[in-house]
């Protein structure tokens, strides 16, 4: 009798263990994902609940598909965009504005407004307020992206040289530098 309960104390024992484990394996890849607390509503990682579709937006054409959404206690839903590379001192602009495209795009889709997004790098994150002048901005590069994409000539943006030199049209390009 006795080595009956010990062996029940001893299965309960691991099986206490094990759930421990998975609990706190599950938050270990929350915190190296660099997500905020909250339910995870949306992954693009294969780890939570993988999605197929992106998000959509057809009145703006526009979509996209975050690294995740995280939805807080309060309710906010935000945005999280990993990035694998070393933060730079100030997030990347285009960084910025494809945070700002997924804050659009959940405010769509859920019917909510996120007051900010975040871009996850190596390193460091950076929490991105999404006000409405940064909104403004996204919708009038979206309108320039529109134009530019039916017209027949577009100048490159060479502000970044770096670019120019490890861009895979490099060698097609006309308007290179160097």
């Amino acid at each position: 009798m006795l080595a009956q309960g010990l062996l029940a104390f001893g299965i309960a024992m691991l099986l206490l263990a094990t759930l421990l484990w998975i609990r706190m394996s599950s938050v270990e890849k929350r915190q190296k994902a660099g997500l905020p607390p909250g339910k995870v509503l949306y992954a693009d990682n294969g780890i939570w609940h993988p999605q197929s579709a992106p998000l959509a937006s057809p009145t703006l054409r526009l979509a996209g598909k975050p690294d995740y959404l995280v939805e807080q206690r309060d309710g906010m839903i935000v945005p999280v965009e990993i990035k694998s590379r070393a933060a730079p001192i100030e997030p990347h602009h285009s960084h910025v504005m494809q945070v700002a495209a997924y804050c659009l795009l959940v405010s769509e889709a859920y019917g909510i407004r996120p007051n900010h997004g975040i871009i996850q790098y190596r390193d460091r994150a950076f929490s991105i307020a999404y006000t409405p002048q940064l909104e403004e901005q996204l919708l009038d590069t979206l309108t320039d992206m529109r134009h530019d994409m039916s017209a027949f000539d577009v100048n490159r943006n060479h502000a970044q040289p770096q670019r120019c030199a490890a861009c895979g049209m490099r060698n097609a390009c006309d308007q290179r530098i160097g």
